[in-house]
């Protein structure tokens, strides 16, 4: 199955994104910036027990998925006050990723013909987003977000989950 690659270290070195896409209900959408945001959640987060991030947030636009511990952000709740953004004591959530008006990217997900691909893809100068058949490398710091979508970086860290022993 073809699946986009977005590589958040390519990424972070633009500027300015000017990646096209063809969304048809959003056709000035930036759906780039909704595939980097939530590469963050699922790759970068440390998920934190407290959630910060969640509890600053004054519209409860923000939500702790309990079945895998990852943020989500409801877009229709959002402001883009950025305080999520400032609570995060990691640095997490960028508030260039938090705007105002946003679409999500749909994948273009049966509006493709075997042959083609996105117009994000054939936007991007920078190959900050690839399209094919990749899966999940972590020891290539390559991460599964969803079904439609890997995440590469090479931010890593472990979240320490045992105990330690007392001596």
């Amino acid at each position: 199955m073809k699946r986009l690659l977005v590589d958040l270290d390519e990424c972070s070195k633009c500027d300015e994104c000017g990646m096209l896409c063809s969304y048809i209900q959003h056709p000035d959408n930036n759906g780039i910036t909704t595939l980097r945001e939530f590469g963050h959640f699922a790759v970068v987060c440390r998920r934190c027990d407290d959630a910060p991030c969640v509890a600053s947030c004054p519209w409860e636009a923000l939500e702790l998925v309990k079945e895998n511990n990852m943020i989500k952000r409801h877009m229709m709740r959002c402001t883009s006050c950025k305080s999520c953004s400032r609570a995060c004591p990691f640095g997490v959530i960028y508030p260039e990723t938090i705007p105002l008006v946003i679409a999500r990217c749909d994948y273009c997900l049966g509006r493709l013909k075997a042959e083609e691909s996105p117009v994000c893809l054939q936007s991007c100068d920078h190959g900050g987003i690839r399209y094919g058949e990749f899966e999940e490398n972590k020891e290539e710091g390559i991460f599964k977000a969803s079904e439609h979508l890997l995440v590469k970086t090479n931010y890593k860290w472990d979240r320490v989950l045992e105990t330690p022993k007392k001596k």
